[in-house]
């Protein structure tokens, strides 16, 4: 997998201690939704209900109707490809999605514009960053080789890794914890309002990423996130972090 693909202002009072030059540094670890945030993993997802429709006879399904439905998972995109289900999704058409995707894994989709710098600048400050999904986590660890991110990612954690996913706030105090880095030098950055939220709860700095995946009528202005931001380039700016 290689190549990207092309993805404002603070909110409440700057959580940070400042440091004793005064200037902004990056947060000592950045914490990252996948799928949405990091990765623009719609084709990957647009594949795969593809291919489970024509089984069932039906045709392609626009990635414009699938894509704002990608952050929600299994359950949320195969509810909006077989829409005369009614919403109800049987536990097996989810595992067929799980094993069709895993087939399609990292094929289509690729890292937004701006992830890999932003990632090299991160380590090049020092710190560490990491990956907080509601992927299962199998699927997320499988990613990593291909992204060539298997030995820099710091701390992954799944969907189910823990007994609770986001919007509850264990996965994100588990991964700080684990690396054994105060909640206070930790943000997290999220197209979701369970991300945001998940961050509120666990008392970490949170950036909205505007350039993820929603649906029509959300509003991201609402979510309580710290600061938000356009493109993943602007977090090259330490500036733009609260």
């Amino acid at each position: 997998m290689n190549g990207r693909r092309q993805g404002a202002g603070v909110g409440e009072q700057d959580r940070r201690d400042p440091d004793q030059s005064g200037s902004r540094r990056f947060p000592k670890l950045a914490l990252f939704d996948l799928d949405g945030t990091l990765l623009d993993s719609a084709p990957d997802m647009v594949a795969t209900i593809d291919r489970m429709r024509e089984r069932r006879g039906q045709g392609p399904m626009p990635l414009a109707e699938l894509r704002p439905h990608v952050s929600r998972g299994a359950r949320a995109m195969s509810a909006a490809a077989f829409p005369e289900l009614g919403g109800e999704v049987p536990p097996e058409l989810i595992r067929e999605f799980l094993d069709t995707y895993e087939s399609e894994l990292g094929r289509h989709g690729l890292p937004f514009d701006g992830v890999p710098e932003l990632l090299d600048a991160l380590e090049a400050a020092g710190g560490q960053w990491g990956i907080v999904t509601n992927k299962p986590e199998y699927l997320a660890r499988k990613l990593m080789p291909l992204l060539g991110w298997e030995s820099r990612c710091a701390v992954l954690i799944g969907g189910d890794t823990l007994p609770q996913r986001k919007p509850h706030p264990l996965p994100l105090l588990h991964a700080a914890e684990s690396l054994g880095i105060a909640i206070g030098d930790c943000a997290y950055v999220g197209d979701d309002q369970r991300d945001i939220e998940a961050a509120r709860a666990a008392g970490m700095r949170s950036v909205v990423a505007l350039w993820g995946y929603r649906l029509p009528g959300e509003t991201p202005a609402g979510w309580g996130g710290d600061a938000s931001v356009e493109t993943v380039s602007e977090l090259l700016d330490p500036l733009r972090w609260p």
